[in-house]
């Protein structure tokens, strides 16, 4: 009998295991929560998102979009839990997350190729077909195991999560609805500030007190894209007005002025409860926290139902340990997905699952290998986190700029928009194409 053991059931183990489940591969499904907990997750359930509940654009002509349209083809299993569990939030694709969790959790747990083992993994057996994808936060016994495994530590970085509060507790006289530029459907909840307003809020926020990091934490790194709102903040007084709190394109058409300064606020769950103020990661301390969000315009009382919390996240490095199928290169039936592979955000972290899920299945089942082209998002993705000739290996979301270059005249080339619904083009092709 054929089986696998997957380790964690965040988003690329859930995916993995039941890209396995449906090829008819029995999975030992490991979980160490609620049993173990890991400081930023709140519930028991699996794929749990954790930092924010976007997944960022559908369009194909970005490539996140471009990513999930792959997914999609490819059959992924979590995409269509996506979907049903969505929410407004304009051009983004936002989900609710529990919802989406406790669907994952019964699919998982109806699955009768899936045996779920409510366990802390803490050494791998290498006689065992494995995929390690217990993510960005790895429990310290395994983290020993597998460093143990690999001869070598991890690099790792920090994340920091935004705070949400209860809409109801809002003060629309101020706030307003609006996507930028009127853009979609008015998704997003607008908090306008002016000069004055905004320079109280800075002050506060850089001279609030944070929570004191612990000694192996001092040299921590920040991934760029979910830097604490008080580091951007330390980088100059305007610059969360050219970030997070850009005001273009937000006007209030009550008033119809142009702000100084905009926080926005996206849906955070289905029934449209609460929102999570956008780029609002931080790790300052909550009494500092709650007078920062009630200093902002409309949100005076605010009442807060989650503070921002920060934590550890690890990857491996994968460049010079995996190969580009994401095998382990000293033992091809160690598979490595998620987060600990070096992709960062949750469509490519479902999406490293689901590409580890199918090669897995036909490693099991003595078949080719798939290796998916750089012309491809995912395939670009995995070929960056495994190429061997970076000086300095960071962790990357999805992005043009890892694509194989295609040849066009000039005219499309400086046309954006055309020139990335050539390269989506040209990707799903390809992807359509596959056996």
């Amino acid at each position: 009998m054929k089986k696998v053991k997957v380790i964690g059931a965040g988003l690329a183990g859930s995916e993995a295991a039941l890209q396995l489940a449906k090829r008819g591969i029995n999975v030992d499904l490991y979980e160490m929560r609620p049993k173990v907990e890991t400081g930023a997750h709140k519930t028991e359930y699996f794929a749990e998102f954790v930092c924010s509940n976007s997944l960022g654009s559908y369009d194909i002509t970005n490539a996140s979009g471009l990513l999930k349209h792959e997914m999609e083809i490819l059959g992924s299993e979590l995409m269509p839990v996506i979907m049903q569990s969505q929410v407004p939030a304009g051009g983004a694709l936002a989900i609710d997350r529990e919802l989406f969790s406790k669907t994952v959790t019964e699919k998982i747990n109806n699955n009768p190729y899936i045996n779920v083992i409510r366990e802390e993994v803490t050494e791998i057996d290498l006689s065992v077909p494995t995929i390690i994808a217990s993510g960005p936060l790895t429990s310290d016994a395994l983290s020993e195991s597998i460093k143990s495994l690999l001869g070598e530590d991890y690099l790792h970085f920090f994340d920091a999560i935004a705070p949400i509060i209860e809409k109801d507790s809002i003060d629309f006289e101020k706030a307003f609805y609006q996507n930028r530029y009127n853009k979609g459907n008015a998704d997003y909840i607008n908090c306008p500030m002016s000069k004055e307003e905004y320079g109280k809020f800075y002050n506060i926020l850089i001279n609030a007190p944070k929570i004191e990091l612990k000694t192996f934490e001092k040299n921590a790194k920040f991934f760029e894209s979910c830097l604490p709102i008080e580091v951007l903040a330390s980088r100059g007084v305007d610059t969360l007005r050219f970030g997070p709190l850009k005001p273009v394109g937000l006007i209030d058409e009550r008033t119809g002025q142009e702000n100084y300064a905009v926080v926005q606020l996206r849906q955070d769950n289905k029934a449209a409860s609460l929102y999570n103020l956008v780029g609002f990661q931080t790790n300052l301390k909550w009494g500092s926290q709650k007078e920062l969000i009630h200093s902002i315009p409309g949100l005076e009382n605010a009442n807060i139902v989650r503070y921002g919390v920060m934590h550890r996240n690890t990857f491996i490095n994968s460049p010079k340990l995996l190969s580009p199928t994401l095998q382990l290169k000293k033992c091809h039936n160690i598979f490595f997905a998620g987060q600990i592979t070096g992709t960062e955000g949750y469509t490519e972290s479902i999406a490293s699952g689901l590409y580890t899920g199918i090669n897995m299945a036909k490693y099991v089942n003595n078949e080719d290998l798939l290796e998916l082209p750089q012309e491809t998002v995912l395939g670009a993705l995995t070929h960056y986190i495994t190429f061997e000739g970076h000086t300095s290996f960071q962790p990357i979301n999805s992005n043009w700029g890892i694509l194989a270059e295609m040849e066009m005249d000039k005219k499309n080339r400086k046309n954006k928009k055309l020139k990335n619904e050539l390269l989506a083009n040209r990707a799903l092709e390809i992807v359509k194409n596959i056996k």
